[in-house]
């Protein structure tokens, strides 16, 4: 029998990358044959976290050919997972995000938490189990906490969040302040990426209520020098929306700083977008205070009004 393959969504951010790693910890110790494996490319930031905890990035994978069984993280939407993921028995889910577009045809085990951060769960499984967190696991969980929150800044971050990142910066003798920021600026160093690989950094694919579209997300510490390439980054948002038949791509540049989103907007559904903010796009662009989280502030902002 062939491991069972543990990985995080397509495009793949912090916290699936050092979820996938985490699970497959835990998953070992009690007991099973596990493998964490990534479905893609990751970011600066999530590179930053591997050479400082001087660990291997989960193996690449393509599709699930000749896998029997997966366990996963950070998403459950199959349009988000591995090509073939609908042929394969998933055995366990450890997510924090909406549940769309997704069955099982035997019963599993799904954990699923409104907090900040697929980490926050984990730690709580850790505990549950009675299983030793490494220092090296805790600070993985706790990176992923700090990436997701924005280090505490995110509305999407809980008490639950911020407690267990305290906690797990202690056994990785990790001083967050200091940490957290360098590896949130890591992220956001994107002068060598061309439009195509800014648009797959952190990318989803949703469908709502008939409309197709694709969410991107890139942290800054500065819009305006993104916005310098904005004829380049929407010539290649028009491919991908020819390429993939969408109604909609919708790229939010977020200012880790000052907690604000520069959005850019294309395709035949920007509407959408200027009735669900109550705005006005000039240039296909718009900037939304305060907004940061695509789950909390994006997602279901969209959904209301589509």
């Amino acid at each position: 029998m062939s491991k069972t393959l543990i990985f995080g969504h397509k495009n793949p951010d912090t916290d699936s990358i050092t979820s996938s790693l985490v699970m497959a910890d835990l998953q070992t110790k009690l007991g099973h044959d596990v493998e964490a494996v990534r479905l893609g490319e990751f970011g600066k930031e999530t590179q930053y976290i591997l050479d400082h905890f001087q660990l291997e990035a989960p193996r690449l994978i393509e599709n699930l050919d000749g896998v029997e069984s997966v366990m996963l993280v950070d998403h459950n939407e199959f349009g988000q997972s591995a090509d073939g993921i609908e042929n394969v028995r998933i055995l366990a889910v450890v997510d924090h995000h909406r549940m769309a577009n997704f069955q099982t045809s035997e019963p599993l085990l799904y954990r699923a938490e409104p907090v900040g951060c697929t980490g926050t769960i984990l730690y709580k499984l850790y505990r549950e189990n009675n299983i030793e967190i490494t220092p090296t696991i805790a600070g993985l969980m706790a990176s992923a906490i700090v990436s997701d929150t924005l280090l505490f800044k995110s509305p999407t971050c809980t008490p639950q969040d911020e407690a267990a990142a305290k906690e797990l910066a202690a056994i990785a003798n990790l001083d967050l302040a200091v940490y957290g920021l360098e590896m949130l600026k890591a992220g956001t160093d994107l002068s060598d990426y061309s439009a195509e690989q800014l648009l797959s950094i952190d990318a989803k694919p949703f469908e709502m209520n008939g409309i197709t579209m694709e969410i991107a997300q890139v942290n800054t510490a500065s819009i305006p020098e993104m916005m310098e390439r904005q004829a380049e980054i929407e010539a290649a948002m028009a491919t991908i929306i020819a390429d993939r038949n969408l109604d909609l791509f919708f790229l939010a540049i977020t200012d880790i700083i000052n907690s604000n989103s520069q959005v850019i907007a294309l395709g035949t559904a920007t509407g959408l977008v200027e009735k669900a903010y109550e705005v006005t796009l000039e240039n296909n662009t718009v900037l939304l205070p305060g907004v940061v989280s695509r789950k909390k502030q994006i997602v279901p902002v969209l959904q209301n009004n589509a």
